[in-house]
């Protein structure tokens, strides 16, 4: 599936562009973090000068996962000390801002209106433009913050508790779909079977951690969709077996006991990892890009990075992730898309909306 022209009226950076500079306030709410972050660069580099992250999982926490008014009343009550913070952080004022820009989508509706709303009021207030940034791209090119390259082509995996997708990244908002899940992202995966065991929210970090005294051979869990040239993923099946092992281990209780915690998290993971890994390759080699790049929650684990930094290593490709700071739900990376969208001169109407389901490939802007 291509998304070549991601956006309506896309421009490459001209090369009178490429040493052009601006200053970037952003806001993202898409879900349970409200984030704000300033960032100054141009197409080549761009330096995160604050990025502040109020994390609501202590108040979601209670209740297994995010509770959706819950988190848009923490974002209205956060949002503008947070604002007034990431200002300070950077030492810069609210007239030294070039443009401001906020997550439109994908994400929960009453969380994205606020980041979106206040994004847009703090543009007509300063009379600068205002850009609406899909999340998705946000994590897509995360991974190039702060380099002195630029963003380069690659093959891009985004793994996150919302999303798992492979993409070829041609340039700046040309981007070609390869595969993506056909059920459970695989964040998702990891919370839904996190929870099975009986681990707190979030589940990935949970697994990671209990996982590290576990044998990740100790079951043999299925890798599903596995065939040459499939591109695609899907979780739900082996977020099955980890459930039907854990009734067949515990026939009388049905619930994992905390002996067998290390070893059904270590080959939940292993399983997750081999396929994500080898898809990666497989797909990067499909499209003969010689760098793979992570982004997203899930790309933090670290035996996934080691995973695919070996496979990388084996197959003579470039790996390239964030730091764990910037591969969550993040600010830094809204600012860095509207940064790029500043750059050809992409704005968005301020009549413009929020999509929960907002696709990569419709993001319209304007001149």
């Amino acid at each position: 599936m291509a998304l070549e022209g991601t956006h309506e009226s896309e421009k490459l950076v001209s090369a009178s562009q490429m040493n052009k500079e601006a200053t970037i306030l952003a806001i993202e709410s898409s879900c349970d973090e409200t984030a704000v972050a300033v960032i100054r660069g141009n197409a080549q580099r761009a330096d995160v000068l604050s990025s502040e992250i109020l994390s609501q999982i202590q108040i979601h926490r209670e209740h297994g996962g995010v509770v959706p008014e819950l988190a848009s009343r923490n974002h209205i009550t956060a949002l503008q000390p947070l604002i007034q913070q990431a200002l300070d952080a950077a030492a810069v004022s609210m007239s030294d801002i070039d443009a401001f820009s906020a997550t439109a989508g994908p994400g929960l509706a009453s969380s994205l209106l606020i980041g979106h709303t206040a994004a847009k009021a703090m543009a007509v207030a300063t009379k600068k433009p205002f850009i609406g940034v899909n999340h998705m791209e946000g994590h897509l090119l995360s991974p190039f913050i702060e380099r002195d390259q630029g963003i380069e082509e690659n093959l891009a995996l985004v793994v996150s508790g919302g999303h798992t997708m492979l993409l070829h990244t041609k340039a700046f908002g040309q981007y070609e779909l390869l595969g993506k899940s056909t059920d459970d992202a695989a964040g998702e995966a990891f919370d839904k079977v996190a929870k099975m065991l009986g681990l707190p929210y979030p589940g990935g970090p949970e697994i990671e951690k209990t996982a590290v005294n576990g044998d990740p051979s100790a079951f043999q869990f299925p890798r599903s969709m596995m065939q040459a040239g499939m591109l695609d993923f899907s979780f739900s099946g082996l977020k099955t077996a980890v459930l039907y092992t854990i009734s067949e281990l515990n026939p009388d209780t049905g619930t994992a006991q905390p002996q067998q915690l290390p070893d059904l998290c270590a080959s939940f993971q292993q399983a997750v990892i081999d396929v994500l890994v080898k898809k990666s390759v497989m797909a990067a080699k499909s499209v003969n890009a010689k760098h793979i790049t992570m982004s997203g929650g899930v790309s933090c684990n670290g035996a996934l990075r080691a995973a695919m930094q070996q496979a990388c290593d084996n197959n003579q490709l470039t790996l390239s992730y964030c730091s764990p700071a910037l591969s969550t739900d993040n600010a830094a990376m809204i600012a860095y898309v509207g940064l790029h969208h500043f750059l050809n001169n992409n704005f968005s109407d301020l009549n413009s909306d929020i999509d929960p389901n907002l696709p990569l490939n419709t993001l319209i802007l304007r001149n």
